[in-house]
């Protein structure tokens, strides 16, 4: 049967009507489904931003380290130099440097890390704090001239005890004095100086007669004065590293400049200017690129072994 011009015209706007629906809700659809993913999008890729830039830092920081390692190296092959002395096997040189550092707990300068002030440190300042002396006991095995070492105020029921237990291999053998008395206990008052960061007296050399004393702190939160703080309470003399007679601040990224050193940066520091006489190398040698400072185009007109033999 023959549909007429209205039925057909009927028809089709009907058609187009639900073909209108149809793409009505298809673009809802897409525009419910789509939301979801765009957020996922956008937190994926804030995700990849920070890893990104966690892995750059990451770099930044081994890189860095790398190079540290590399400029001591080089500086310990410098000042070796051409060696012609012969080639020793492990156990002769164990013994060699069991017999120094024996030889040291007689005639060595002294040299006591005031660990009293553990109490007010987190643990993960304390773990931090004992592979500090770690370091520091490797560094005075290797050295030609080893000091008298002794670790005072440290009782067997601390924290840092067990830590330096647990994580140095060996720790209660270490060929050094450790000790729950203070140096004051051991040392006669005039004898000690303390060298903290805060002192007014730079430190021009290092004396056999005297006995020095590194504060046995890490503190993150940066409390101001502890080891000076300590070394008042205990009425002794107080001395600091000639940072500023010998260095100047380097421009950095972060505007960062630091004095304040690891104890055994301090000791690594002592025992290059007792072996060289010249702070300039010294703090070329072991002072941390990262804390801000280089060692000054022009040294003062003394060095420290001058200095001693003027005297």
């Amino acid at each position: 049967m023959a549909q007429s011009p209205s039925e057909m015209c009927e028809m089709q706007l009907n058609g187009a009507s639900e073909l209108m629906d149809l793409l009505h809700i298809d673009v809802e659809a897409d525009v419910v489904d789509d939301r979801p993913g765009r957020e996922d999008a956008l937190y994926s890729r804030n995700v990849l931003r920070k890893q990104r830039h966690w892995e750059k830092q990451l770099a930044a920081k081994k890189s860095k380290r790398k190079e540290e390692k590399q400029r001591r190296k080089l500086n310990r092959e410098q000042e070796s130099g051409a060696s012609t002395e012969p080639q020793f096997t492990k156990r002769v040189m164990k013994a060699i440097t069991k017999e120094r550092l024996a030889e040291a707990q007689s005639t060595g300068l002294k040299l006591c890390v005031d660990l009293s002030m553990t109490d007010c440190m987190s643990d993960k300042e304390i773990s931090r704090l004992a592979g500090q002396l770690r370091r520091l006991y490797g560094s005075n095995k290797k050295a030609a001239r080893p000091f008298h070492l002794f670790l005072t105020d440290l009782k067997e029921d601390s924290r840092l005890y067990r830590e330096c237990v647990r994580m140095n291999e060996g720790f209660l053998n270490y060929m050094m004095d450790i000790t729950e008395e203070s140096c004051l206990d051991m040392f006669p008052a005039e004898t000690v100086i303390y060298l903290t960061p805060d002192a007014e007296q730079a430190l021009e050399t290092v004396d056999a007669d005297k006995v020095y004393v590194l504060g046995g702190l890490v503190d993150e939160s940066i409390q101001k004065k502890l080891s000076f703080s300590r070394a008042r309470q205990l009425s002794v003399h107080t001395a600091r590293l000639p940072i500023d007679e010998y260095m100047v601040k380097k421009t950095n990224v972060k505007n960062f400049h630091s004095k304040i050193l690891a104890v055994n940066q301090v000791f690594d520091i002592l025992l290059t200017l007792c072996d060289t006489g010249s702070w300039t190398e010294a703090f070329q040698t072991w002072f941390p690129l990262g804390k801000g400072y280089v060692v000054a185009p022009e040294s003062p007109p003394l060095s420290a072994t001058q200095t001693q033999n003027e005297d």
